[in-house]
């Protein structure tokens, strides 16, 4: 099935003015459409609006307020092989005084699970005895903490120590995570992925990459709905890196604007990332320019959040893409 969004936002705009477009997505709801000629002046509009559009997204005790600024995620991972920073916050004390000197963090995302290609799975209880004391030490000074988690009692743990926000690579693929989440009544950032973190880079292939993660958030979207977690507390992640390709992520990135359709607020996930790599020929430690383009590109294109390690870095790129708007 075409997606309105690609051929409308397309630069060239080349598609027949008489081809028939069956839907588009307007605010995470699909809407019968006519022709592409009809549909491009109402589309442009809809991008104009979401541009300036501005969410309110409530977690217990507060809220996250989009519209004014990009948000920034501080990533720290809480293991001994994360692809950039594996090793470096192991320990948990040390893991508490790196997230609170991350100047510029808007909430601080804590992993105990390594996502990157190839990763080996660990126990719930490995993963609970890594994050629950970083967790606990971060919300006890006054720090907005997200759980980078896909199982169940990790989530209900960290949630019990504080956290107040699930961020979840598997886009509530566990049933179970999605009633914890509707249970703490806490916002989730879903996101997607194409495999798993052992398979995810071997070969992924789209026939059009930005449609299908469109078509598998609307759904997933549909799946928190339906577990009791309102529309206002989802977020929604592309998952640049999770199962394709450098140019797929590129793309992602060039048609960025396009997951606006879905009326959620849009959180991208660049930092260091290995397509990155490939395009400057630089190994993950000199990352942190290219990561500051990709910062930026994401802002201009509609990114709401960015997720990164380099936290007060970024922050400055994604403040001056703001005024750039």
């Amino acid at each position: 099935m075409t997606h309105v969004a690609r051929v409308l936002s397309a630069p060239d705009l080349s598609l027949p003015k008489s081809t028939h477009l069956p839907w588009m997505i307007h605010d995470g709801r699909r809407i019968r459409t006519g022709t592409a000629a009809e549909l491009r002046p109402a589309f442009r509009g809809l991008l104009r609006d979401y541009r300036r559009r501005a969410f309110i997204v409530p977690y217990p005790g507060g809220a996250l307020r989009f519209g004014g600024r990009t948000l920034v995620m501080g990533v720290l991972n809480v293991t001994p092989d994360s692809f950039s920073d594996g090793g470096l916050h192991f320990d948990a004390d040390r893991a508490v005084s790196a997230g609170l000197a991350m100047e510029g963090a808007d909430v601080l995302d804590v992993g105990g699970e390594s996502t990157r290609p190839g990763a080996d799975p660990v126990s719930a209880g490995e993963e609970i005895r890594r994050v629950e004391p970083v967790v606990r030490g971060l919300a006890r000074r006054g720090r907005l903490v997200s759980i980078d988690t896909a199982k169940p009692a990790v989530a209900r743990a960290a949630f019990a120590a504080g956290a107040r926000i699930l961020n979840d690579v598997t886009a509530l693929a566990d049933p179970d995570l999605a009633r914890e989440a509707a249970r703490a009544r806490v916002p989730v950032v879903l996101m997607h992925m194409k495999g798993t973190p052992r398979t995810m880079q071997q070969d992924p292939v789209y026939r059009d990459v930005v449609a299908e993660i469109v078509d598998f958030l609307h759904r997933r979207m549909d799946r928190a709905l339906s577990a009791g977690i309102p529309r206002a507390r989802i977020l929604l992640d592309p998952g640049i890196g999770f199962g394709k390709s450098p140019e797929h992520n590129l793309e992602i990135l060039r048609r960025l604007e396009e997951f606006r359709s879905l009326g959620r607020p849009v959180v991208v996930g660049t930092s260091r990332k290995s397509f990155i790599g490939r395009v400057l020929g630089r190994p993950v430690g000199e990352r942190r320019d290219g990561t500051a383009a990709t910062v930026t590109a994401a802002v201009l294109r509609g990114a709401d959040m960015i997720r990164v390690h380099d936290v007060r870095e970024m922050a400055d790129a994604a403040r001056m893409a703001d005024r750039m708007k």
